[in-house]
């Protein structure tokens, strides 16, 4: 697989059919006019049709219409952390960081021209989306539980697709792969209800 689309639709294929609980493209365009640029188109589909959602135990997705687990609200205090935070990395160093592979004069988080945090996992590691990583448009960064930066240059469809099938994506010893259908967990709606439970389709995996 080489073009976006077919990642897209192999993602779709091991998740299954999404419910779009939340898709609203107002909701979309009010983050997107707060953040000064577009979210990769890939990314909203996502999340429209799971969000919020944890993937297989770790991966967290949030959506901008839902109330708990609000993308812009995670954004907003995620990038003020990562702005008070010491941002290079002790293992690799601000040389190798994504200052550097993403071609910026300064490194900020939450706006247009910086990093956007848009998915996080329990095990401590953050992802985000920059507007060019080694060269290419909207491609994926990602710090790691240990501090290590690594850039994807690729869609976010495809990151979450080699994710998937347990390439290390999320930082320095992360490859980890779970057989059988993707588990997703979603969160409650609101107060006093549960947490619901559901998986894609077999994988043959």
């Amino acid at each position: 697989m080489t073009a976006m689309t077919d990642y897209l639709q192999a993602v779709f294929a091991m998740l299954g059919p999404g419910e779009e609980r939340y898709a609203d493209p107002a909701a979309w365009l009010s983050l997107e006019e707060e953040l000064g640029r577009t979210l990769p188109g890939d990314y909203k589909q996502i999340v429209d049709a799971y969000a919020p959602v944890q993937i297989n135990g770790h991966l967290n997705l949030s959506h901008p219409a839902s109330s708990w687990w609000n993308l812009g609200e995670e954004i907003r205090s995620a990038s003020e952390v990562w702005a008070d935070s010491r941002r290079e990395s002790y293992i690799t160093g601000p040389d190798d960081g994504p200052r550097v592979f993403c071609q910026l004069p300064r490194l900020s988080f939450g706006t247009s021209e910086g990093l956007i945090p848009i998915a996080a996992t329990d095990q401590g590691a953050a992802v985000f989306v920059a507007s060019s990583v080694h060269g290419f448009s909207d491609g994926v960064v990602v710090q790691g539980a240990e501090g290590d930066w690594v850039g994807h240059p690729m869609a976010f469809a495809e990151w979450l697709y080699r994710h998937l099938v347990g390439e290390e994506m999320t930082g320095w010893g992360s490859a980890a792969f779970y057989p059988g259908p993707v588990g997703l967990e979603y969160p409650p709606a609101g107060p006093g209800q549960p947490t619901r439970e559901a998986y894609g389709p077999d994988r043959g995996m």
